[in-house]
């Protein structure tokens, strides 16, 4: 029996400001009673979206020597998530880092764009590349631009039948991870879901989000935190994902509701004892 929380490699840019990335990865991980330990791939005064003279510094030094250390000092992990990458060198330090801890669970958030455009910071290349880690990921995040990016097909914002998006996670699959969960999949009912599949079970399921006019940073990096949480912790995959809903339903109208500058991010401090209480999840469904 394991006498300490479980371990959890968290390799992620850190922005100063703006509720993202390791900023909020490192507090929900925590409450949540699993160890964080962050590997920055870069360092950020605040996130890209919308602030002026970002102050950024790339560490592709940082991750390959930290695991030298690590596997010296006989540090184990119960999982390997990684996020933002600021460099190509970047996915071989995450691919030796992966296979330096074969039975750890592997998440792959791959953070490559949103809204149907892929990000400055993120070449045709190292889109590609981010194949190769996708590959040897046991569970991945992409929300609909990425999953478009990883699957080499032009976004289509229009929304989506079952069959349709069904056809995409069973080839976001095929390219290698067990478990696969689309965030914020827009479809044909005219409701705003994640979704995932579990190849291990051959099952489909959904969870709908409550609308709310409006969009914040980091929201992706809080949801994939909560669902690794919960995985650890030992939901299931559907429970997981009502988690990581309901909090950013909370969070999100609670900073909605105080009208902030969307840049700053979701009101994450207030809202995160929700995630020490027991909650019934059960508005799952079947998709």
């Amino acid at each position: 029996m394991r006498k300490r929380p479980a371990r959890v490699a968290a390799i992620h840019d850190l922005s100063g400001f703006g509720r993202c990335s390791l900023s909020v990865i490192i507090p929900i991980l925590s409450v949540m009673g699993i160890q964080p330990v962050p590997l920055p791939t870069a360092v950020l005064s605040t996130h890209t979206g919308g602030f002026q003279n970002v102050v950024f510094r790339d560490l592709s030094d940082f991750v390959e020597p930290a695991l030298k250390q690590y596997q010296s000092e006989h540090l184990g992990f119960e999982s390997v998530y990684t996020g933002f990458l600021s460099s190509e060198q970047q996915i071989d330090h995450c691919l030796d880092f992966i296979r330096a801890y074969p039975k750890a669970l592997t998440i792959v958030d791959p953070v490559m764009g949103d809204h149907g455009k892929r990000y400055k910071t993120y070449t045709i290349s190292l889109c590609k590349r981010m194949k190769e880690l996708v590959k040897e990921a046991d569970f991945i995040t992409p929300n609909p631009t990425e999953m478009s990016l990883l699957l080499e097909e032009e976004y289509d914002p229009r929304p989506m039948t079952h069959q349709e998006l069904k056809t995409k996670l069973l080839k976001l699959s095929d390219m290698g991870p067990s478990t696969v969960v689309v965030t914020g999949v827009e479809l044909a009912d005219m409701t705003i879901n994640n979704v995932g599949y579990d190849r291990e079970r051959n099952s489909f399921w959904r969870v709908k989000c409550s609308y709310v006019p409006v969009s914040y940073p980091g929201t992706g990096d809080v949801f994939c935190s909560i669902v690794v949480g919960s995985i650890l912790k030992g939901d299931s995959l559907p429970i997981a994902m009502e988690r990581a809903t309901r909090f950013l339903e909370l969070a999100i109208k609670r900073t909605f509701s105080y009208g902030t500058d969307t840049r700053y991010g979701v009101m994450l401090e207030p809202s995160l004892p929700w995630l020490c209480q027991e909650q019934v999840l059960d508005k799952y469904e079947i998709l």
